[in-house]
């Protein structure tokens, strides 16, 4: 394994780094020097979806900058309360997919279970931001229900972890779940959709990375990064240890506007994640969820978008510009001009 230098949040283990984070917008506002008065009516925000953020993801925030482009990814504005046309608690009608407490089963061949309802960050598009997790928080012993469904059809060949955040959940319980998943002789593919190794890069251990990589299972780690700043050398340590351990490594962004809705960071984010041997997998147009409207880019600016991103990157390292909606087959690929 790669060691991590200590700064003043690597000296503390995740868990520490977890029940530590930023939960209080004047505590980021004094972190990052910025005037609580700039943004004063955030209460109704909080109330609908609270700030969480570990240090280790602002650590790599600009000083000053209300603009960041990961600040601007998990602050709280006063426009999230705002009501728009088409915009839902629930975009994508999980609702209707979920046979089990805990298992989504939308698509052919792959279920996701709700491994946890924790996250270490809160991002504010977040499609899940309304989800019912006190309905989807199953016991261990509840887990049988979801791993009976499974077993029950042969077609499922990939079980996906997501959340919250997969790896928000103990070492102890990840393990006990990979192990049944893993004896289920049908299944052969365990996919991870996390954003740790980005917000909170500690949680990468060995004693992780040994939990999924002893047994028979094919491992694919799909990790949340919209933006190449969020890659700094502790992302790159904790990538490194899960691609040397055999994981293969894809990206999916969101497209948000003032974020990474123009060409050349686009470009940089891809190349950025080559660069520690990530591949870029999907760029997704915004989930309508409630409170995220102001992050939207519609599909023709997003197809413009991908035009200019084809003509100065190589095709392996361009994403695939997807929407997905309710009760489709799959996540639709948007044809280009």
């Amino acid at each position: 394994m790669i060691p991590l230098k200590d700064t003043f949040w690597q000296t503390e283990s995740w868990q520490q780094q977890m029940s530590g984070m930023i939960r209080e917008p004047a505590r980021l506002f004094q972190r990052l020097q910025l005037d609580p008065n700039e943004h004063p009516n955030i209460a109704a925000a909080l109330q609908q979806f609270p700030l969480r953020v570990p240090e280790a993801f602002v650590s790599k925030m600009a000083i000053g900058d209300w603009n960041d482009p990961l600040l601007l990814q998990v602050l709280p504005l006063e426009k999230e309360t705002q009501q728009h046309i088409g915009y839902l608690n629930d975009p994508l009608e999980e609702a209707n997919a979920n046979p089990t407490p805990g298992l989504i089963h939308k698509y052919h061949g792959r279920v996701l279970l709700i491994t946890s309802p924790a996250c270490a960050v809160h991002c504010r598009y977040c499609f899940r931001r309304n989800f019912p997790y006190d309905a989807n928080n199953p016991s261990q012993r509840d887990w049988q229900k979801s791993l009976d469904y499974i077993a029950d059809r042969s077609e499922i060949s990939e079980v996906i972890l997501s959340g919250g955040d997969p790896l928000s959940a103990p070492d102890e319980y990840l393990h006990k779940l990979i192990l049944k998943i893993a004896a289920i002789p049908h299944v052969d593919t365990l996919r991870i959709h996390t954003r740790l190794p980005l917000v909170l890069p500690a949680r990468i251990t060995p004693e992780l990375i040994k939990i999924f990589t002893e047994n028979r299972l094919r491992l694919v780690m799909v990790i949340h990064c919209n933006h190449a700043n969020e890659i700094d050398k502790h992302s790159e340590v904790a990538l490194a240890n899960l691609r040397e351990a055999g994981f293969t490594l894809l990206n999916q962004s969101v497209l948000l506007k003032g974020i990474n809705d123009n060409v050349d960071t686009l470009v940089e984010l891809s190349r950025r994640l080559f660069e520690v041997n990530v591949m870029p997998y999907y760029l997704h147009l915004l989930d309508k969820v409630n409170g995220a409207a102001h992050f939207d880019v519609n599909e023709v600016q997003a197809r413009l978008l991908m035009n200019g991103i084809l003509a100065k990157l190589p095709g392996y390292l361009v994403p695939r510009l997807v929407v997905e909606e309710p009760n489709a087959s799959s996540k639709r690929p948007l044809a280009l001009f």
